[in-house]
């Protein structure tokens, strides 16, 4: 069955199991087999725990066909930074990128949430000086094209849902893509 990997910040939620098995579910609906990175089982007592979740990770990465990169603001006003190394890591290998997120701001507007962002000989800067990338996009350059590029753009809604974390929608049209894009790619059987 063709597999899938699904990242993203979902497994620091307190309900990561149940919205894992939820996500799977949705794959399987649709043929795929999803792999969530909480399935590996790892003792995260062990003194090398860190290493083993990720190689854990990447070994799912590595026999995924593509990613579903859940990149709904975490933490500030972008993606989270495990989820932006896997989508990056899955483009780099050639694999089919398909990303969500459940704000559908812009980057810009997200980054005045968290601190003055004023304009300065022509471009957006922040308190500290620092330019603040305005292409009207929803998140970094190198991840919006690198989606654009190796899958679909962003998806995502055009109003956030009440619970961006548990809303599973722009998830779910993601998987849909993924498997009508992964059922071409396959090699036709000889008749």
């Amino acid at each position: 069955m063709t597999s899938v990997y699904l990242a993203g910040p979902d497994v620091f939620l307190p309900d990561a199991f149940e919205i894992g098995r939820r996500k799977i579910d949705l794959c399987m609906r649709h043929g795929l087999s999803g792999l969530f990175p909480l399935d590996n089982a790892i003792d995260a007592a062990a003194e090398d725990a860190s290493l083993r979740i990720f190689r854990g990770n990447e070994t799912m990465m590595i026999a995924a066909d593509a990613i579903i990169a859940n990149l709904t603001p975490f933490r500030g006003p972008g993606a989270d930074a495990g989820t932006v190394y896997e989508l990056g890591y899955m483009a780099g290998r050639g694999k089919l990128c398909l990303g969500y997120s459940n704000d559908p701001s812009s980057y810009a507007d997200r980054v005045r949430q968290f601190t003055e962002v004023v304009l300065r000989d022509g471009r957006l800067v922040d308190a500290a000086g620092l330019t603040v990338e305005d292409f009207g996009l929803g998140d970094n350059l190198m991840m919006m094209h690198a989606l654009d590029l190796h899958g679909c753009a962003l998806l995502t809604p055009r109003q956030p849902p009440a619970d961006i974390w548990r809303d599973l929608s722009a998830f779910e049209t993601c998987v849909r893509m993924a498997a009508e894009r992964l059922a071409a790619m396959r090699p036709q059987a000889s008749r």
